[in-house]
């Protein structure tokens, strides 16, 4: 006749099971976290992606009111708006004003300047098959004839510093780029890297690489006209 088990037998059997599931389930974690990271990295990304053409925008209206005379100073230039009658019509949200993807929420001011903006203008003409787009209206010309010419003459590749200066106030700005370094999981114009995105109105003309609304991004995974967000 076989005895039953006793308490402390059933209690170890229990406790085994109850380690095995624990087991499984911390192995199905393990499993899903790099996605689930991915995803997040992917969501942050994309809300990166439409600030920066949101500022990208607002650069475009403030320097076509002032008829090119003269470039943002600092991100609240945008935020005050532009003089309408008695009142400011606002062209950026505050929201927008802030970078997702920095420690300290703070845009990378980017100079209208070869060496600053020349290594993303030749990304986006290998990007667009040999062709830089032109610009969306002719008073950006000044800058972007700047760019082309030495993109045919000085800069003989995009390479550009990883330690770069960050400037996030005081200087004039023909666009915007985030100060992390970072690898990125979303491609904007093929660059994957974050610190290397210019958000900028320059470019944004006729070719391949059209124009496009910050609204939208969202739906911009491939092909069609204007900065193309390619999920990896």
């Amino acid at each position: 006749m076989t005895g039953r088990p006793n308490k402390h037998t059933e209690s170890g059997m229990t406790l085994f099971a109850v380690m095995a599931i624990m087991a499984v389930f911390a192995i199905a974690l393990l499993a899903v976290a790099p996605t689930v990271q991915q995803d997040i990295q992917r969501e942050k990304e994309l809300e990166a992606i439409a600030r920066g053409e949101e500022v990208a925008e607002a650069i475009r209206q403030y320097v076509i009111f002032y008829r090119g005379a003269k470039l943002p100073n600092s991100m609240d230039d945008l935020l005050k708006g532009l003089p309408q009658g008695s009142h400011q019509r606002m062209i950026l949200r505050a929201s927008a004003a802030i970078d997702p993807l920095s420690e300290d929420g703070k845009w990378r001011l980017i100079k209208a300047d070869v060496s600053t903006i020349g290594p993303f203008a030749r990304r986006v003409q290998n990007f667009n098959g040999g062709a830089l787009p032109g610009n969306t209206n002719p008073v950006f010309d000044r800058w972007s004839g700047m760019v082309t010419n030495s993109l045919n003459t000085e800069l003989s590749s995009d390479d550009e510093a990883d330690d770069f200066d960050v400037v996030t106030d005081n200087q004039p700005f023909i666009g915007v780029a985030s100060q992390d370094k970072g690898k990125s999981v979303i491609a904007y114009y093929g660059i994957e890297n974050h610190s290397k995105w210019v958000f900028t109105p320059l470019f944004r003309g006729t070719g391949t690489v059209g124009a496009i609304r910050p609204n939208q991004l969202r739906v911009q995974v491939s092909g069609q006209d204007g900065p193309r967000i390619q999920p990896q």
